[in-house]
């Protein structure tokens, strides 16, 4: 699999934790769903509210619904006291625990409520108690229905899990986001042909034990368990790692976040490497948002990360002014530490800022180039920006300092975003500095005279723990300082381009050969 950037123990290990948070998720949906099923179905008065609620909850898009559940465990773990894992596998499990409901607890209903009523007076003639009746009848003559909308919940489950990993649990969705994000398409078919097989396989097996309870073949529901338990076995049997070891390296594992672009991606690989050569173990979690990248940082649910000044400046201390660089990575440095015991071991080197960008040609047509031309201009342009700018107090800035009013304004991931550029969809973006995409595209990026955009050093960030840990400082410090903006560029631009693409893996490793011996 080294041609998509993915050795086969990674891929297998990103198919286990796929298919062991989907397995989990299902039965924690049935040990819920299955008693408030046998509730709503012998109780008509509670039943259809109930199902009105559950239906309710299933109509919050998957994402939105991940996404939820980090604030609520962040704020649950502040309030309890106890160390709640915010990040990765429980509010996933959580988010997709509720979304497999649906299904189970409808078809629960109908398969109790749809016996033959002739059958129910029979067993209360035999002086069946309830539970009785339950087990020995209903369970049994409607267990092919609820099998059906296990399967159902299970399919489900495993294509919405695969937005798991927008909340730092690893999944097949790690190929599909950072496939998407560098274009890399053969990323994106495999972690697709990968979670529709797991969907159709598990479809198979449970549709294998439905039939065998329908038809009262004991040989088609013992084949069904049987392969059932060979899943499950395979979801939790240890994988060799790349070294094809499965025990425990020396030290123990740091997690390394990344945000979801093609610079993140290199820059983690980077620093996996590093922590790789000083005997640490390393995860990762990818495809984070910036708020959850820092809170998770911060709660020690991830190790370390790159991130940008500008964006702490603004997201994180809320501060709206635009000191010089030194000035911004000073404060940072100071209150970061006082406030959540977060470490800023220094500025990589370089800048990543938001910077508005359109095509030479169209600029020099127009006569633009600086943002208070752009505001005069905008009427007649569309915007385009990542998934982020819109809502981010740069914005808010942009609109407080030139007062632009753009005919249309779209936001999208960073990599289509350039595409909307490229293609006439959009007029202007907000680039990012060190994007390799700027000079390959001929665009040019417009000055903020009047100093609305703050500086973005690239920065790394260490969590309370590893920042009290000198191997790991001295494993990561030789990076600071040492990439400039034409060497980030060019990795940037290894990933980017359309022809003789290079995996982040690729790039990372080009980018320490260019840093040096000091790697």
């Amino acid at each position: 699999m080294a041609d998509i950037g993915i050795a086969l123990p990674d891929l297998l290990r990103l198919v286990q934790a796929h298919l062991f948070l989907s397995g989990c998720a299902v039965a924690a949906a049935l040990l819920v769903g299955l008693p408030t099923a046998i509730l709503a179905a012998r109780n008509r008065r509670i039943g259809a509210p109930m199902l009105g609620l559950i239906s309710l909850l299933q109509t919050i898009p998957g994402l939105a619904l991940l996404a939820l559940f980090y604030p609520l465990l962040l704020l649950a773990g502040r309030a309890s006291g106890l160390p709640i894992p915010a990040l990765g596998f429980l509010p996933a499990l959580l988010a997709l625990g509720v979304y497999a409901l649906l299904p189970i607890v409808r078809n629960g209903v109908a398969a109790i409520r749809g016996i033959d009523p002739a059958l129910v007076e029979a067993a209360d003639g035999l002086g069946m108690t309830g539970p009785q009746r339950l087990l020995l009848v209903e369970l049994p003559l409607g267990a092919p229905v609820i099998l059906a909308g296990i399967r159902t919940a299970a399919v489900w489950t495993i294509g919405t899990a695969t937005l798991a990993t927008t909340i730092g649990q690893p999944s097949l969705g790690d190929l599909i986001f950072s496939g998407l994000q560098t274009e890399d398409w053969r990323r994106v078919l495999v972690g697709c042909i990968a979670a529709a097989a797991l969907a159709l396989l598990i479809d198979f097996v449970l549709a294998l034990m439905e039939s065998g309870l329908a038809v009262r073949s004991r040989g088609r529901l013992g084949a069904g368990i049987a392969l059932l338990l060979t899943i499950v076995a395979g979801a939790v049997l240890p994988i060799p790692d790349r070294t094809g070891s499965v025990g425990t390296a020396p030290g123990r594992t740091i997690i390394v976040g990344a945000k979801n672009f093609s610079e993140q991606y290199i820059l983690a690989d980077l620093i996996e490497t590093r922590l790789r050569k000083a005997g640490y173990r390393t995860e990762r979690r990818d495809n984070l948002g910036s708020a959850i990248a820092y809170r998770a940082l911060a709660a020690g649910d991830i190790d370390v990360y790159v991130d940008y000044s500008g964006t702490l400046w603004a997201n994180v201390l809320s501060r709206t002014d635009t000191p010089p660089a030194k000035a911004m990575l000073e404060t940072l440095g100071r209150e970061l530490a006082q406030r959540d015991k977060v470490r800023l071991l220094g500025s990589l080197g370089f800048e990543n800022a938001y910077a508005f960008a359109m095509s030479r040609k169209r600029a020099q047509v127009l006569g633009i180039g600086d943002l208070g031309d752009l505001a005069r201009a905008s009427p007649r342009l569309r915007l385009a920006t990542d998934l982020e700018f819109l809502n981010r107090p740069e914005w808010r800035a942009v609109e407080n300092h030139y007062h632009p009013s753009f005919s249309a304004a779209r936001a999208y991931s960073p990599t289509f975003m350039y595409r909307a550029l490229g293609d006439g969809s959009a007029d202007v973006i907000t680039a990012f500095s060190s994007d390799g995409r700027i000079s390959a595209m001929d665009l040019v990026t417009l000055s903020d005279p009047r100093g609305a955009l703050p500086h973005y050093d690239a920065v790394l960030l260490l969590a309370p723990r590893p920042a009290r840990e000198a191997r790991v400082v001295a494993a990561l410090q030789p990076l600071i300082g040492r990439i400039d903006i034409g060497m980030m560029r060019g990795a940037n631009w290894m990933v980017d381009r359309d022809n003789d693409k290079r995996t982040p893996r690729e790039a990372s490793a080009w980018l320490a050969a260019k840093i040096g011996p000091a790697m």
